[in-house]
């Protein structure tokens, strides 16, 4: 299985080039809002109760995708202080050993158009970050921390690429199509 680990700010347009990238793969799509949705439907954001069960679900989605012999999974993260420096070796450890490989694409793109991007009502379905002044307060206090993804990545700067544009890009540098 491959999992394409697709990570970068809020609004730089994860979930919308993985849609895309789902559509040219075939991969199934793990959005990161998903866990992060159901956990904090009992446990506040944050909390050591949300940290490890958010973490719990999404390593045993890897590992399960990598078990069932799925193609691809594409999964969406973004970065976030709350997520332990570990995390990032133990999906290496769950994919890498089930005879998979983990491939890290990082989206880019400007802070004009992020913030601009962010303000889209499309975010609210999600219960996105949504709003540019919480965006900017967050990033202030130090909210949106790497864990420790590689230097070795794919990097796509979605400044002025369409998703589908953005997907297809990725295809092509990956040799997935």
């Amino acid at each position: 299985m491959k999992l394409i680990f697709i990570h970068g700010l809020p609004g730089v347009g994860k979930l919308s080039v993985a849609d895309e990238l789902a559509k040219l793969t075939g991969f199934r799509v793990f959005h990161n809002h998903l866990a992060v949705d159901l956990v904090t439907s009992v446990f506040d954001f944050g909390s050591p109760q949300f940290i490890e069960l958010r973490e719990k679900i999404w390593l045993d989605m890897f590992a399960h995708a990598a078990s069932a012999n799925l193609v691809g999974v594409i999964f969406t993260f973004a970065f976030d202080h709350t997520v332990r420096r570990g995390f990032i070796e133990e999906t290496r450890h769950v994919v890498e050993s089930a005879g998979g490989e983990v491939i890290f694409v990082e989206l880019v793109c400007s802070t004009e158009e992020l913030e601009r991007r962010i303000e889209d009502p499309s975010r609210q379905r999600f219960g996105k970050l949504s709003s540019v002044r919480r965006f900017r307060e967050l990033r202030e206090a130090g909210a949106f921390v790497d864990p420790g993804t590689p230097r070795e990545r794919l990097v796509i700067d979605t400044t002025t690429l369409s998703p589908s544009t953005a997907a297809s890009q990725i295809v092509s540098l990956l040799g997935l199509g």
